[in-house]
């Protein structure tokens, strides 16, 4: 190995394909079990690896060196070889400085929650203390002898907190529903920092990003760090930009595009369009929730009636959402209505409101709850607020639908 990762389990690492886009240099996994860490050590036959769980502390006795900050961190992640000697760093420390700069969170004088009793919650601790915090307290399920209070505590003793930093495994894929706090417990919230990529939000992030909260994912931790290992690894500095683009790039290529609107606006048709001509896989969620149903969907309402079509049309959203990338998904017109719903649209993508004025949108037999005009307008009056606020663009539709397609692209560039 010249460069590369050590670790238990490496399966779904994504460091290769991000160390690829940092540099031109070989990068490799290689999967380790807790009798084989000795004698890789003591070969010292690599440049430069990064280290992940479970053995962020178990190697740290095999080094020559620890810079000042793993060291009160406890955790080492990057290890560099020089002229036989190995020298250890904690670049998640630089990484979690970056993304609460790149949301433009500050930690001087705030009172900061972090939860989560792990080795990144230990990183969090260090980093909040340096940025001059003015009291930090860690959270855990049980309340332990190194500090953390539980969280009835946290809810009742600290609900003046100013920010949360989640370093909890809460809402990461697969299992992508939860949240470790109620927001509402904690009114004085200036800014909520996740460190979970996959998805790209968990739901206390989502939550803290709709009430207008600064909230960030950990994506740009996850590049953040990486570059800076490169760093070590290759004894360079790379331009302040970097990390942005690569952070930037992958979040574009990972993320769904939206649509959501009223029936008739051309989601499908749009949504057709624009896939094919950013080479993304497409759903509709109308057409899915039919196929499954094995049934049209004025006969699913008919039969089975509107909370059974609710019930799958959101099973169908959620699995489309969470288990692909990148795809463009055109929504049932109802489909916003339901807050998990939007949720797991918010989370995983950038949503787009299709518009267009409601004397062009024609009701029709095959969509249950506006085959005529006046019930048309009655959907129209109860969706509208909610389109309008869950919507992160909102896109007129104006003649044909290479127009819409095109003013999309342009927002996403």
């Amino acid at each position: 190995m010249v460069y590369g990762l050590i670790g238990e389990k490496l399966g779904h690492s994504f460091s290769p394909a991000l160390h690829a886009m940092i540099g031109d240099y070989p990068y490799e996994t290689l999967e380790l079990t807790q009798n084989e860490l000795a004698p890789f050590f003591a070969a010292r036959d690599f440049k430069g690896i990064n280290v992940t769980i479970p053995y962020k502390t178990t190697v740290m006795p095999f080094l020559d060196e620890i810079s000042p900050t793993a060291r009160k961190i406890g955790a080492v992640n990057t290890v560099v070889n020089r002229g036989g000697k190995l020298y250890g760093y904690n670049t998640d420390y630089d990484g979690m400085r970056y993304l609460l700069s790149s949301c433009g969170i500050s930690v001087a004088g705030k009172k900061v929650l972090i939860l989560g009793s792990g080795g990144t919650s230990k990183t969090a601790l260090a980093l909040a203390g340096d940025l001059g915090a003015k009291e930090v307290i860690r959270v855990s399920r049980k309340a332990e002898t190194d500090g953390t209070v539980d969280y009835e505590t946290a809810r009742r003793e600290h609900a003046d907190a100013d920010l949360l930093i989640d370093t909890t495994p809460v809402g990461m894929y697969p299992t992508c529903e939860g949240s470790p706090v109620d927001l509402d417990d904690y009114p004085a919230l200036s800014g909520v920092v996740g460190v979970v990529y996959h998805p790209l939000r968990t739901e206390l992030v989502e939550r803290a990003r709709r009430r207008g909260i600064p909230a960030v994912g950990g994506l740009a931790m996850l590049v953040a760090q990486g570059v800076r290992a490169s760093e070590y690894f290759l004894d360079t500095r790379y331009p302040d930009t970097l990390t942005f683009s690569i952070a930037n790039k992958i979040e574009r290529e990972k993320s769904h595009i939206i649509l959501i609107g009223m029936p008739g606006v051309g989601k499908s048709t749009i949504g057709k369009t624009l896939a094919a001509h950013l080479n993304r896989p497409f759903f509709d969620t109308d057409l899915e929730v039919a196929r499954r149903a094995g049934c049209d969907i004025p006969t699913l309402f008919a039969t089975k009636g509107e909370i059974y079509f609710r019930n799958l049309e959101t099973a169908v959203l959620k699995e489309i959402a969470y288990e692909h990338t990148g795809a463009v998904i055109a929504t049932g017109g109802g489909a916003p209505m339901r807050e998990e719903n939007r949720l797991a649209l918010g989370r995983t993508g950038c949503l787009f409101w299709l518009t267009r004025p409601l004397s062009e949108i024609m009701p029709t037999s095959d969509r249950p709850l506006s085959r005529d005009r006046e019930a048309l307008e009655k959907r129209y009056a109860e969706r509208r607020p909610v389109y309008s606020a869950a919507a992160d663009y909102e896109i007129p539709v104006t003649g044909d639908p290479e127009t819409a397609t095109q003013k999309i692209r342009e927002v996403w560039k």
